[in-house]
């Protein structure tokens, strides 16, 4: 997830745990994830992107059987039905953490939840993602 796909790498996001009921990732602030560069904040498309990303992990381990051929599988089939970003705060700080967490895991249909996290724990932005698993 992280060295293989390379708009994960250029993101430079880090995986830190993955189940099949929640996902989190972590980032660090960098003058290319800039949106507004008089206020220095992280632009909207970097959440959305993140959160397609942690949505996305949390979807396809909700219903897989952790074998790494049904993992490959599922990855193969695995894209974004839709996905809803809220921006509730400027995207400030240093290091930011998303969660994503499954609603509802079908056998063809996921629902997530996510959050993003700034490095004093305030809540930047949540969203909801839908996700074809089959």
């Amino acid at each position: 997830m992280e060295a293989q796909i390379p708009y994960n790498r250029f993101l430079g996001v880090r995986l830190l745990d993955v189940s099949a009921s929640e996902s989190r990732l972590s980032f660090g602030m960098r003058d290319e994830l800039v949106g507004n560069y008089t206020k220095g904040t992280l632009h909207g498309g970097v959440i959305s992107a993140t959160f397609d990303i942690v949505g996305g992990m949390v979807a396809l381990m909700s219903n897989a059987d952790n074998t790494e051929v049904d993992l490959v599988k599922r990855l193969a089939a695995i894209g974004t039905i839709d996905l809803r970003v809220d921006y509730l705060r400027p995207g400030t700080g240093n290091h930011f953490e998303a969660t994503g967490s499954i609603l509802r895991g079908g056998r063809k249909v996921a629902v997530t939840r996510m959050e993003l996290h700034n490095d004093a724990g305030s809540l930047i932005a949540v969203g909801t993602g839908t996700y074809i698993v089959a």
